[in-house]
């Protein structure tokens, strides 16, 4: 008998990575809850290109409702869709209808349901709500059963803590080793340095002093620069733009330059504890790379061993200029022997199922719950996320 819990997930989307970083991570997350025994439906909006830009079809391991979100009726035809779940989820960041969502996700718990905020960029919206005193999420946030999020270690569970969060919990990105993995080279991503990333406002400044300032300080090196909205920023000479990289070319795009940079969006890179989903993606493909620093990077990946950290642009030449072929190799061998040991989405999932109470007797097999058993029991927040670090 299947006796896995029925997921009703609300975020930006499953299918398509186009202008939506999440992707990767929740693809990561709902495929290692569907293969646990759980049975999950995402709703994502028809929104920002995102179904024109597929990059995957509909999954097996999920059920994708594509809802129009251009009317309200549409958006809670939507949240009514997924009455009857054990677990609700909404998701931060759906780009369209946030606010509608955060309070209507809400009225559909009941008795052995429970609802969860997961929050995808948490960093940002601690310091959003810090701002306005008056925004609408802050009185919600004590209502959920649950905060899930995808970084920001004690900082962010402090800071959700002291908006009367039940429980807040980091579930930090990973690897999916079936998604990302060494390939062949690619000759179209050749370079001695790549960065993959989009054009956002609160990265942008530290793209141009991690990687365009290093790039400056290596005229005679290659450098290669994939994400969308680059195209009329003005780049050094020996960088290359190739504009939005597909999901299933990142791979090859981690596996063909000698190193590949990571650069943290500010508010992450100053909260800390926030790994992106780029590092694990980078350390699954076996690639060398270097990340700007950022506090508790060591919690996944050895610096000097599994990863390289700059303090700077100057630091992410010196490591291009420093560390050759074979080395690079080495680190980036290491880093992928680190991530299938200790931060593969299974090991994320196992730990959602604690927190929620799920059990899989023998650690095989469907998992069990007990209904309404409510995350509010377990142990306070900071406690929480103290054992749930990876």
């Amino acid at each position: 008998m299947d006796t896995g819990l029925r997921i009703a997930f609300y975020g930006s989307s499953l299918v398509s990575a186009y202008w939506n970083g999440a992707a990767t991570y929740y693809r990561g997350v709902v495929r290692a809850l569907a293969e646990r025994g759980h049975r999950v439906t995402f709703y994502e909006p028809d929104a920002y290109g995102r179904q024109q830009h597929r990059d995957i079809p509909d999954p097996p391991w999920a059920r994708v409702v594509v809802y129009n979100a251009d009317h309200e009726s549409s958006v809670l035809a939507a949240v009514e869709a997924g009455r009857g779940a054990d677990l609700i989820v909404k998701a931060s960041g759906v780009g369209v209808a946030d606010e509608l969502l955060e309070r209507a996700v809400l009225d559909l718990r009941r008795p052995g349901a429970l609802v969860a905020y997961w929050d995808v960029d948490a960093p940002a919206t601690l310091e959003r709500v810090g701002r306005c005193p008056a925004d609408p999420f802050r009185r919600l946030v004590p209502r959920y059963d649950v905060v899930f999020t995808y970084g920001g270690g004690d900082p962010v569970v402090r800071g959700y803590g002291a908006l009367g969060a039940r429980t807040c919990v980091p579930v930090y990105n990973a690897l999916d080793p079936t998604t990302h993995y060494p390939v062949a080279p690619d000759p179209r991503f050749a370079a001695d340095l790549g960065f993959l990333g989009n054009r956002l406002p609160d990265r942008e400044a530290r793209v141009e002093e991690f990687f365009l300032g290093a790039a400056a300080r290596l005229p005679h090196r290659q450098c290669l620069l994939g994400g969308s909205g680059w195209d009329d920023k003005p780049l050094p000479a020996n960088v290359r733009a190739i504009g939005h990289v597909y999901t299933a070319e990142h791979n090859a795009f981690n596996c063909t330059p000698r190193m590949v940079l990571n650069v943290n969006r500010e508010s992450m890179a100053r909260y800390g504890f926030s790994p992106p989903t780029r590092v694990f993606e980078a350390a699954g493909a076996g690639a060398c790379l270097i990340t700007d620093a950022w506090a508790g990077i060591e919690l996944f990946l050895e610096p000097g061993r599994e990863v390289l950290v700059a303090e700077d642009g100057a630091g992410v030449a010196a490591h291009v200029e420093q560390v050759g072929a074979e080395e690079a190799r080495a680190i980036g061998a290491a880093a992928r022997r680190r991530v299938l040991n200790e931060h593969t989405y299974e090991h994320r999932a196992a730990q959602i199922d604690a927190v929620l109470g799920v059990e899989r007797p023998g650690g095989h097999g469907a998992p069990r719950h007990g209904a309404g058993r409510a995350p509010a029991s377990r142990p306070a927040a900071s406690t929480a996320a103290a054992e749930a670090r990876p």
